[in-house]
């Protein structure tokens, strides 16, 4: 199987100003493509040659994995962003939110802590176990939360180079912005 990189369902300038034009040309038009390369041109010849890309992740290690979470980890980064404000969770997401959390509010600012604490370059991640209890974890790397037996919810990226050229090293600055581009909708859909 040949992975391709994704069209985004959203023009590159679009998520500015929390993401501009040129963060996504190098996050998503280098970083993002050069994943996929890599990853095409380690599975040849392996037992991964025509997997989908869930148990690659799932079941692979060492170059594979972090090339093969990498490229799931971004799709599902960048499909959980939209240019379109006032999302908001659903009724019956907002209402596990506050369950776990108290409030959305409250949700908020223990991911925003999470996400700034990631040593190093990695993910916050929503998720949900098989019960559909809610937690935020983090993840270092390529890490991903599927090899635990989660299913992610939503991700934000904490890698330098998707916020380097907008935040510097202002990393609670871009996860504060993020929230506004949140689409809500597709993390609803997802529990």
């Amino acid at each position: 199987m040949t992975f391709t990189l994704p069209e985004l369902p959203y023009a590159h300038n679009s998520l500015e100003p929390v993401i501009s034009e040129k963060t996504i040309s190098f996050h998503y038009g280098k970083h993002h493509q050069a994943y996929v390369n890599n990853l095409n041109g380690l599975i040849g010849g392996t037992e991964f040659e025509n997997s989908d890309l869930d148990t690659i992740v799932k079941k692979s290690d060492g170059p594979i994995f972090n090339n093969a979470a990498q490229i799931w980890n971004h799709n599902f980064y960048f499909f959980s962003l939209t240019p379109e404000k006032g999302s908001v969770p659903s009724d019956k997401l907002l209402n596990a939110i506050k369950t776990t959390w108290g409030s959305l509010d409250n949700f908020k600012a223990e991911f925003n802590k999470a996400a700034a604490t990631v040593f190093g370059s990695g993910w916050a991640w929503l998720v949900k176990d098989d019960d559909g209890k809610l937690s935020i974890i983090k993840e270092s790397n390529a890490g991903n939360p599927m090899t635990r037996g989660l299913i992610p919810l939503l991700t934000f990226d904490v890698w330098e180079h998707a916020y380097y050229i907008d935040y510097q090293n202002r990393r609670p600055d871009y996860i504060a912005a993020l929230w506004a581009l949140v689409n809500w909708k597709a993390v609803s859909d997802r529990y």
